[in-house]
């Protein structure tokens, strides 16, 4: 199974501070062991908010960009990690040995076909497979 762990911002990732030398080897030191056991298969840092934009839509469709800034930190994402495991209890466990003092991480399995009902058709799949597919090959 797969899970998207998020990195909630703090005042200080949104302030743009970088982490200590000691930080950026505990974190790296943390990435190597998740890639040696096979849970790791990506995972990164974002900018702060006030680098970025959301993207709003009304009821119509009609999209409106608002740029950050952002006002509240709580709400944003200030990096994560994609796991490949077996349930969430270990995605969990994994969690609680990130290197962090302070903070929060929120873990969030990612949706699967059987999720969708048959809205998610065939021919839908197929066509999701075909686009993975050419992502894949793009990015090898």
């Amino acid at each position: 199974m797969r899970f998207m762990v998020i990195v909630k911002a703090t005042e200080d990732s949104e302030r743009g501070a970088l982490p200590s030398q000691e930080m950026l080897e505990a974190m790296g030191a943390y990435n190597e062991e998740l890639v040696k056991a096979g849970v790791m298969l990506d995972g990164d840092g974002l900018r702060p908010s006030s680098h970025g934009a959301r993207v709003r839509f009304d009821d119509k469709g009609e999209a409106t960009v608002v740029d950050g800034p952002f006002t509240e930190t709580k709400e944003l994402v200030s990096g994560y990690w994609i796991f490949d495991v077996s349930s969430k209890e270990e995605a969990v466990e994994w969690a609680r040995k990130a290197p962090f003092r302070g903070g929060e991480l929120e873990i969030r399995p990612f949706s699967v076909a059987e999720d969708f009902g048959e809205a998610f058709t065939p021919e839908l799949q197929e066509k999701e497979n075909q686009l993975r597919e050419q992502n894949a090959q793009r990015q090898a």
